[in-house]
């Protein structure tokens, strides 16, 4: 007889997988820009709610610095207190940042901004648009608290898996962005 595997320990084995397949490719945040704004550019005026790249994750840096170029309100999140959703501080190029949990950093200081559009990040993802993050659950949280924004997860395209194991707190994405391509369910 065989024993299936508890779902928090087949989504630890993808997380450990996922990180071990994560390497950062020359070019990949250029790429991704570029791939971004070419599929699926924000509308003027969009309030984008990104985030600064921490480790072997895909670099946003030049995806956020051509959006606050083309005239974006950009925002950063704060990591909050675990069990809360995170709280997005507005940025642009040159700004102090500081030093948050888990190694994050984010905009030194700023009043709330409610983003339209989200840029999320993921360990792995699946053709469906489903994303495995890091366990916390912040982006589970944030993306229930803005239903209506567009939420687009990035990653490099050797972090896609055949299949995202869901949960029935989990959100999917409206799009995934690599360096290679952007994929829509």
């Amino acid at each position: 007889m065989t024993r299936s595997i508890p779902l928090i320990d087949r989504k630890a084995q993808l997380r450990a997988a996922a990180l071990a397949a994560r390497v950062a490719l020359p070019g990949a945040g250029e790429a991704l820009r570029d791939v971004i704004l070419r599929e699926a550019p924000p509308p003027p005026g969009t309030r984008i709610g990104g985030f600064w790249p921490m480790g072997e994750e895909i670099d946003t840096r030049p995806l956020l610095e051509a959006l606050h170029a083309r005239g974006h309100v950009i925002a950063l999140p704060v990591t909050p207190p675990r069990g809360q959703p995170l709280f997005f501080r507005p940025w642009a190029p040159g700004m102090a940042m500081a030093s948050g949990v888990f190694g994050t950093q984010h905009p030194a200081a700023g009043a709330g901004v409610v983003p339209d559009w989200l840029i999320v990040p993921l360990l792995a993802f699946d053709r469906r648009c489903a994303r495995l993050g890091y366990g916390g659950g912040y982006y589970d949280r944030t993306l229930a608290l803005f239903p209506q924004a567009v939420a687009i997860g990035v990653a490099y395209a050797a972090q896609e898996i055949p299949e995202v194991p869901l949960e029935p707190h989990d959100v999917l994405l409206n799009a995934v962005a690599t360096e290679r391509e952007l994929i829509r369910p």
